[in-house]
């Protein structure tokens, strides 16, 4: 990959169930210049998930230090958990010329647009009908 180019923070989103985590996996798979992004977040680990490779799963006191020392390019509470993106591994990522995709909500989205409007490209992803969503 060429140094000399800045990369993208590429921001899929969609409807629950349109298909974004398999556009991901399959961007993931076909474009090795794109990785992804890793939140931190205090929700507690799922069976199957992988410290550093699904979350970095923190404590609320190490999140909200974090937040207060401006470690997060976005963050959010959904269903009274944390979640954020810190800024250091993403401006690396991007100042080396790497793409990083990002798997947030709404409030993420809205943040990054906000904070990073120059490096930031977000795609909403449509089903192709209502019945194919329902489906």
């Amino acid at each position: 990959m060429d140094s000399a180019r800045r990369g993208l923070m590429l921001v899929l989103s969609s409807p629950s169930g349109a298909g974004k985590t398999t556009l991901a996996r399959r961007l993931l798979e076909e474009e090795p210049g794109v990785e992804m992004s890793i939140s931190h977040t205090t929700r507690e680990r799922r069976k199957g998930e992988k410290q550093g490779k699904d979350y970095h799963f923190v404590d609320h006191e190490t999140f909200t230090r974090m937040r207060d020392q401006d470690e997060f390019l976005e963050w959010a509470v959904v269903f009274d958990n944390y979640y954020g993106t810190t800024r250091k591994p993403i401006e690396r990522a991007l100042s080396e010329g790497r793409d990083v995709l990002f798997d947030v909500d709404w409030q993420g989205t809205r943040k990054l647009r906000e904070t990073a409007k120059n490096d930031v490209v977000a795609v909403f992803i449509l089903p192709p009908s209502a019945k194919a969503l329902e489906e």
